[in-house]
């Protein structure tokens, strides 16, 4: 895999996770109470030997920097790195990034001089856990061009993707976006050929990209170079390189999901609290997720009710229901109260016992969850102060809500608390 080189998009504005990218990166954004979206295909290059890095980004890319460069530290006398690519001016580009394909466009001259043969591109917003190496040995395998990583999908859901459609030898002869009726059907496949097993075929006889390709190092010079108003690897560039190139699918049948909503984002989060099994799983000795080694304290929980929750190390929990929740590193819980279905983000920092003090004393609020405040199907972001006997539980059950002013948004019914916003005692949402 040394002759692999890793290139994660790490995204546009991320406007439908905003108000979570509001000052983030959507790479940067926090996961399961104390990861980071980023740790995840850095974690999965890692652990298949990749270790040469770029990570390109253009809104917001601060704390993301920040993050990469706390956390992946390679020895100085190892090649391996994990660097931020920033959109910049140059003299042959003065916009912004226009696309995934126009993103790897503007910095191919750096690309190029690494001594690789392929390159590995990845998006910086899914959840999953997949071994690089194996799908880098089926491209080079059947000497394909470009390899796409497919996951197999029912019927249901196939009409919300953009679906392929294969030969017997696994080569992609047919691209259509989001198809539905006469059109879906045409787009059926054997999936056979790609290694599931035949009853598990019937059930998902259609294949969607990932966004996840290997492309040879020429074949993606020579399709940048040839058509620089191509901007888009999965609608453009990929699709009008079918007839010419030797494309090829690589069957991933593992647990992916695209967590870039808000929706998504909240459910996938939950998801990790499900038993027995969660469908992804942050225990695997053998494929650790890597992130900032912070240093905690352990948590303390004083007279608490906890079930089928994530707690992050470093909380202080006081005699509080917490039910089917995510908390993360240095969440403050205060007594009496209810946390039901939420995902909060927790803290950057400590508030002193002698600071809280002094807050309470000048009428403001500490940083946490106030006394006797409710929470139900929230998502907190850090650093916010909760004020007591507040009740987040959307009483309207209004859909979608913009109360920026206020300190929160709702999307999809699900209330998102502002990042350092501060909500006022016995508020209602």
């Amino acid at each position: 895999m040394k002759r692999v080189l890793g290139i994660i998009l790490g995204g546009g504005a991320g406007t439908r996770l905003y108000p979570l990218t509001k000052l983030r990166a959507k790479p940067a954004v926090p996961l399961a109470g104390k990861y980071r979206l980023i740790d995840i295909p850095v974690s999965n290059c890692i652990n298949s030997d990749i270790i040469k890095i770029y990570v390109l980004t253009q809104f917001n890319s601060a704390s993301l920097n920040r993050h990469l460069n706390r956390t992946y530290n390679f020895a100085n006398f190892m090649e391996g790195f994990v660097e931020v690519l920033s959109a910049q001016q140059t003299p042959e580009s003065a916009t912004w990034f226009q696309g995934t394909a126009d993103a790897v466009r503007q910095y191919l001259h750096l690309l190029l001089a690494w001594d690789v043969d392929e390159y590995l591109i990845l998006s910086g917003d899914h959840l999953y856990r997949m071994d690089y190496r194996l799908f880098v040995e089926r491209h080079r395998e059947t000497d394909a061009d470009i390899t796409l990583s497919v996951v197999p999908i029912e019927e249901k859901r196939a009409s919300d993707f953009g679906l392929m459609k294969i030969d017997a030898n696994g080569r992609i002869v047919d691209f259509s976006e989001k198809p539905k009726g006469d059109a879906l059907k045409q787009m059926q496949v054997d999936t056979t050929a790609l290694g599931l097993e035949s009853e598990q075929a019937k059930k998902q006889p259609y294949i969607a990209s990932m966004g996840i390709y290997v492309f040879k190092k020429q074949v993606l010079t020579d399709l940048l170079y040839k058509s620089p108003e191509k901007t888009d690897f999965g609608k453009e560039i990929i699709p009008s390189s079918a007839q010419e190139y030797n494309l090829q699918a690589y069957l991933f049948d593992g647990y992916w999901e695209d967590i870039g909503t808000i929706e998504s984002f909240y459910e996938a989060n939950l998801a990790l609290t499900r038993q027995p099994q969660p469908p992804f799983s942050f225990y695997d000795k053998d494929a650790p997720i890597y992130t900032r080694a912070r240093y905690l304290p352990p948590t303390k929980l004083l007279d608490c009710q906890v079930t089928e929750s994530i707690i992050g190390e470093g909380c202080i929990l006081k005699n509080c229901q917490i039910h089917h929740s995510v908390l993360g590193v240095r969440s403050r819980i205060e007594a009496g109260c209810v946390i039901e279905d939420t995902l909060i983000m927790g803290a950057d920092f400590y508030e002193q016992f002698a600071e809280r003090l002094c807050t309470i004393e000048k009428g403001k609020i500490t940083l946490g969850i106030g006394p006797d405040s409710i929470i139900r199907r929230a998502i907190i972001d850090k650093n916010a102060r909760i004020g007591q006997k507040v009740k987040i539980i959307n009483k309207d059950h209004v859909e979608e809500a913009n109360r920026e002013s206020e300190g929160f948004y709702i999307r999809n019914g699900i209330v998102v608390i502002l990042k350092n916003a501060v909500i006022s005692d016995e508020m209602i949402i």
